[in-house]
Parts: C-alpha cells; structure tokens; sequence
C-alpha cells in the first residue's frame, strides 16, 4: 500500500498529551527520541495521538500551516494490499479493507474488474457454438426422399423398357391411389362423401381407353364416370348430395382423367421416348425452381399459397426446363428439334408450377401438410403427382402438334 509519511507534529496550540501519547507514538517516533521516554516532547503526539486527536475531529482536512506530501504507488492487478492494512488514498479516508487475494482454478471462469474493491463479478462461461442443424426443405426426411426417388425412378425406367405395357398397369396403380387419398381427406376434414368405388373403375376404365383407343374414348369414360358417381350417391339421404355428386367429378377429372394423356404419350411408337422427356422437363422445373430459389429467392410467387415459391425460381424453373426440352426433343424424339423443345420445356415449367400450386390450395383448405404417408419423404402419391398430372395434357398436345401422335 502507498506509504504515508509521518506527520510533523501538532500544530502550534495543540493540546499536550504526557508520556501516554508517548507511549502510544509510532515506532518511527520512538527511534528518533527514545523509546522509554517518558517526557512529553519524547515522541510527542505521534502519528497515532494525531489521528485520534486532530485528524478525527476534521477528517479528511490537514491542519493549517501544514503541508503533506502523499505518494501513491501504481495499482495494478497483482497489488493486492494485506487483509486489514489498506492505507487510505489520504489522511482521514475511510479504509476499505483489502479483499483476498483469488486464484482462479482451472475450469473457473474469469473475473472482470470492478470499481468497488472486492467486488469483481464472474464472467459466465459461454457454451461453444453449436452448428446449426443442415436444414431440410419442407421439414422431410432427406435420405428418405432420395431413396424413395431413387426407387420410383428404377420401377419407371424397368417398366417403360422391358414390356412397355407394364408402365400402363403403374399409372393405373397411381391413379387410383391419388384417388383414395384425396376422397379420404375430403371426407376426413370436410366430411365430403365422394363416392370412391366408381371413381376407381371410372379411372381404370379412362386409362385404358386412351391407351388403346384415344382421346375419345378417355373423354367418354370420364363422363360415364360423372353419371356413375350421381347414381351412387342417391342411395345416401339427400343432405350435402349436390356438394358429395360435385367433389366426385372433380376426382374424376383431375386424376384419372389427366393421367390417361399419360397413357397416350405411351400409345405412340416412340411412347417411352416422350415418356422421358415428359419426366425429365417436369422434375427440371422443380428442380431448378428450388436451387435457383433457395439460393438467389427474394421475391415471393405467391405467399398465401406456397410462400416458399418465389420469382426468382420460377426463372430458374423454366430455364432449366427448357435446357432439358431442347436437348432431349433434339435426341431422343423422332422428328424433333431443340427449338421445339424450348418451347415445350417452358410450357411445362409454367403449368408444372400451376399444378403445385392448385395442389397447395387444396391442401391449406383442407388444414393438411400431404395428402398422405405412403412414400416417406414425400407425403403421399398426390403430393408426387401434383405437377405432373396437369403437364401431361399439354406436353401430349405439344407432341402431336411438333411430330405427331
């Protein structure tokens, strides 16, 4: 602690204090004029008789006439003055005793300086940073997704090139599960009672006739099937029949029904050509919608329905397509060209979107995130067919208009 040199004695008048001042004088006093001085000027009102006589009744003030010199030694961390004995900056403060010098154990956090003495505060220890979790779009399964994927593309692929007809077979498969699943959920959220054993054969009965027959022949099926779903539902009470009889031909229409155009892109000599390039565009816009989205996305599509979709990925969607329409037209089809693909792969970027969104209508007003659980990380059939099904009747439309049908 800073040393604080001796006070040069009482001022002139001060009171005399006889040998027990003296007695009671500082050691520094003693040596200069005898430590068994009795007298009263032997270590006369030393620096204790001043501070309990002159200094207590005016702390903090020095006598008149009197000047001290007081010499401070520099704080630093490692001072720390014993427990007991700080000395006051000058004469007359009060004394803060002096807190005790603490070793930080391993593992202990560290202490910041504080303005009161023995009061420092302990710094919290800061958990590492974690990182953050890979995000996942939508919230699914990633490895399932591309796993499920990986399979439907292998079920695809060997049914469309080993016996072409077997590819018939997985679209009636698929449509007749979209079927089961939307009617469920209408009935489930919206008890909407769509009659589904007609709907079925009704889509059955679509498919193949557009396979072997034609355009014709699918539109006369679908309307059979609207007069099958009226007659089916009159054996129910009466209640809710004009809304039940509506969601039925709606099923009918946007899942059977578009499908069969895939049935007749199979038809042609060419079927498991167009077959591809129909896949191909369509998963190119969703694709290259997601990529360009997530990575330069700042413009909202449409945020009351999918406010994931956004402008910039609709342009990534389309562009992408239309790199794999006019390489594919250019190769694989017969008769075609590249510019014809352009064309083809941005119409079915624009309606692939238009689908997904349509999809997203019906789901937000069913209060619904998929349609069901039967592809892990995909939802259910109709959440995969959502882009495809209205695609389909305009990439056929566009093909028999370029090289035929």
């Amino acid at each position: 602690m800073p040393p604080v040199p001796a006070d040069p004695g009482p001022h002139p008048g001060a009171p005399d204090h006889g040998p027990a001042n003296g007695a009671a004088s500082g050691p520094s006093d003693g040596s200069s004029n005898g430590a068994g001085d009795g007298s009263s000027n032997g270590a006369a009102s030393g620096p204790s008789n001043g501070a309990a006589n002159g200094r207590a009744e005016q702390p903090g003030t020095p006598p008149p006439g009197v000047t001290e010199t007081v010499v401070l030694r520099a704080i630093t961390d490692d001072a720390t003055p014993a427990p007991g004995h700080g000395a006051p900056p000058y004469p007359g403060a009060p004394v803060h005793p002096a807190p005790p010098q603490r070793h930080r154990a391993a593992g202990q956090p560290p202490f910041v300086p504080s303005s009161h003495p023995g009061q420092e505060t302990p710094v919290a220890a800061q958990p590492a940073p974690q990182p953050e979790p890979r995000k996942q779009r939508g919230g699914r399964n990633l490895q399932a997704a591309i796993g499920v994927g990986v399979g439907l593309g292998v079920v695809i692929i060997a049914s469309l090139f080993v016996v072409k007809a077997l590819f018939l077979f997985v679209v009636m498969a698929a449509a007749s599960v979209g079927v089961w699943e939307l009617t469920s959920r209408l009935s489930e959220r919206k008890q909407i009672k769509a009659p589904l054993i007609p709907l079925v054969v009704g889509g059955i009965a679509m498919i193949a006739t557009g396979y072997w027959a034609g355009v014709e022949w699918a539109a006369a099926s679908l309307a059979l099937t609207g007069l099958a779903v009226m007659v089916w539902r009159m054996a129910e009470p009466p209640e809710n029949y004009l809304r039940d009889i509506t969601a039925g031909v709606f099923t009918a229409f946007y899942v059977p029904f578009l499908a069969t155009f895939v049935a007749m892109m199979l038809a042609a000599d060419d079927g498991p050509q167009r077959i591809v390039l129909f896949l191909i565009v369509t998963i190119c816009s969703d694709t290259g919608a997601y990529a360009v989205g997530y990575k330069f996305g700042r413009t909202k599509l449409a945020p009351t329905i999918s406010p994931g979709k956004t402008r910039e990925g609709l342009a990534g969607g389309i562009g992408l397509s239309m790199l794999a329409g006019a390489v594919l037209m250019q190769l694989i089809i017969d008769g075609g060209s590249w510019w014809q693909g352009l064309i083809l792969g941005g119409c079915a970027a624009v309606t692939a979107t238009l689908g997904d969104l349509g999809e997203s209508m019906i789901k937000r007003d069913l209060g619904i995130k998929d349609m069901g659980t039967l592809l892990p990380g995909h939802g259910g059939i109709m959440d995969r067919l959502d882009s495809l099904l209205p695609t389909a009747p305009v990439v056929w439309l566009l093909l028999a208009a370029f090289v035929g049908s």
